[in-house]
Order: C-alpha cells, then structure tokens, then sequence
C-alpha cells in the first residue's frame, strides 16, 4: 500500500500496490502492522457496504460522538462518490476544514479518515457501492450529524439537479460552534 497523508491531521489516502500477472492483481487493502506505522487506527472491527440506486444521492455528514469516534477506511467497490472528509476537531489546526476526493471502482484508492471528522459523500454514477472498514462497533446513542450545506463549512458539492438525501440527513442542526 501507498500512503499519502493529507493537509488535515490523520487524513490519508492509502492507494493498492498492484502485483499483476496475466490472471489480473492482487493486493493488500488493509495491513494492521503498516497501518499503526502510519499513525492510522490497526483495528477496523467493523465492515459496513452502502448500495446507492441514483446518481446524486448524498448521505452526510456523519459522525459518532465521543467516546465512541471512530476512524472509517472507505473504498467504492461499484460506480464512483465525491467523497468529503470534515475536521470536527476543535483542538486541530484545520479545524472546521474538508477535503474531498473522487474515488471510483477499479481506481485502487481508498481514503482513510480519522475520529473527529465527519464523513460523507455524493454519488457520481447510479448503482454506486461503498465499502466501509470501521474502527469502532456501531453505537446509536452516539451517531451523529452535521448538514451537508452548513454554510459553516462551505462544502462545494458537485453540482445535482436535485440531490437524494433521507429525511435524517436532512434533519441536521446547523452546526454549533
């Protein structure tokens, strides 16, 4: 694996190193061992995979709050997202800051983000796949949310004729500072 860490503390992309023969690739998508050596959570417990039908659907801004944040490893497995990445750290030099990346099947990149950030993302093709590698077990109680156009934040989302968002995402308060 290729680690490229980010402007944002702990944020990485972590690209596949391909070994390829006539058959196709193989490689190695998480390395408990290589992934501590970079200062990126070695436990992913939990593994999550998200089908999106339509092109534009957005799901976000999520989080779990304290103590239950978690670091998520996220890959497009099917289709292609916009994939944002916001530092909700308050003690983070880049705090309030996003970053956004287009992840794409069959690109061999993944996109690591820490605890204290928010994740979310917007389709880019219909029947779109997401795989999540997550390092804290689900807990309602500590789910979470900001809206996606906080302006806040200034998210600047690929343009949509009318975005797919659930009535929960929608729901988010503005953000508090």
């Amino acid at each position: 694996m290729i680690f490229r860490p980010q402007d944002i503390p702990g944020l990485c992309l972590v690209d596949l190193e391909l070994r390829e023969d006539e058959r196709g690739w193989f490689a190695r998508s998480f390395c408990a061992e290589e992934f501590a050596a970079h200062g990126l959570a070695s436990s992913l417990p939990q593994c999550s995979v998200s089908l999106n039908r339509r092109r534009h659907s957005l799901r976000g801004m999520h989080f779990q709050k304290a103590p239950h944040a978690e670091a998520k490893l996220i890959r497009v497995v099917r289709g292609a997202i916009y994939d944002v990445a916001l530092d909700l750290r308050r003690e983070s030099p880049t705090y309030l800051e996003w970053r956004a990346f287009e992840l794409r099947a069959g690109d061999g990149r993944q996109l690591y983000i820490p605890e204290g950030c928010a994740h979310g993302f917007q389709t880019l093709e219909d029947d779109s796949e997401i795989l999540y590698m997550i390092s804290t077990p689900y807990r309602p109680e500590a789910s979470a949310g900001v809206r996606y156009d906080d302006p806040a934040f200034g998210i600047a989302w690929p343009p949509a004729p009318e975005r797919i968002l659930s009535p929960r995402d929608l729901a988010f308060p503005a953000y508090a500072r």
